[in-house]
């Protein structure tokens, strides 16, 4: 095995957690980053020699600074970048606060947007390295309810795709990974909503609300198995540029895209009549 040195975003819970734990176990090199970096001595502690404890906000460009600092001085290189950090958010559309959606957007997207930007050059220097990008199902179509959280993710989608296409060629693999449902503290502790509700949206997104939703604890999804899955990805020569984790991903992506390709076919005569 290659000895690898891995920077991961958002490590205090869920699947950033269950990243580091694993890929340390593995034997790889971890930055292991939390906003309070209290919640992740456990695991910096099982693993004195391998493990780097970094304090990250990814929307504190001074901290990125700080943390990819430590990881050159520590190990040298940065081999694989995982951005993971990120939160949920519930609201119909018109329920939602400005504010709470642009702090939404500047963690889940921007605040990638930052990583990327400070460890590009690196990976550039090296003519080498990988970039996973952690969007979800919810980049691939949009529940009630889930409609901002859908944009940060549509958008981690957009923008990977461009950045594939142009460090393809400098040697740098970027690498989409769409969870379904896990059983993290996505919908728990993780999960915010709008102080607003509008009665009329009580059947379509107030089903969806944080105090209506069921699926806390009994999701299909294994943190420490999508771990495994990443680490096997990572090794391989040629890796997929979506990477779908869990069968309700499969499934729902699945009936997503034949629902576009019909549309698409069912419309096709209309789309058609607009060339000159």
């Amino acid at each position: 095995m290659l000895k690898k040195n891995w920077l991961i975003t958002g490590c205090s819970t869920g699947l950033g957690r269950a990243f580091a734990q694993e890929i340390l176990k593995n034997g790889h090199n971890v930055v292991v980053t939390s906003r309070n970096i209290d919640d992740i001595q456990d695991i910096i502690q099982d693993y004195p020699q391998t493990a780097l404890g970094a304090a990250l906000d990814v929307t504190d460009k001074t901290q990125i600074e700080n943390a990819i600092e430590q990881t050159m001085q520590k190990f040298g290189r940065i081999d694989v970048l995982i951005n993971n950090a990120g939160f949920g958010y519930r609201s119909a559309v018109e329920e939602a606060d400005e504010t709470q959606v642009a702090t939404l957007f500047n963690a889940n997207f921007f605040g990638m947007v930052n990583m990327i930007k400070k460890v590009l050059p690196i990976m550039r220097k090296q003519k080498s390295g990988t970039i996973f990008n952690v969007s979800s199902i919810a980049g691939r179509y949009s529940n009630p309810g889930s409609g901002y959280y859908s944009a940060t993710k549509f958008a981690v989608e957009g923008l990977s795709d461009a950045l594939k296409k142009e460090v393809a060629p400098l040697g740098i693999r970027v690498i989409i990974i769409e969870p379904g449902q896990f059983r993290t503290d996505f919908s728990g502790r993780s999960l915010t909503g709008a102080q607003t509700e509008i009665a009329d949206y009580k059947e379509t997104a107030g089903k969806r609300r944080k105090e209506n939703d069921c699926t806390y604890g009994t999701e299909k999804g294994n943190p420490q198995k999508a771990a495994q899955a990443i680490i096997k990805v990572e090794e391989s020569k040629k890796v997929p540029f979506r990477l779908l984790l869990g069968s309700d991903a499969i499934e729902i992506t699945r009936l997503e895209l034949e629902t576009q390709i019909e549309e698409l076919e069912n419309w096709k005569n209309i789309s058609l009549s607009t060339d000159s």
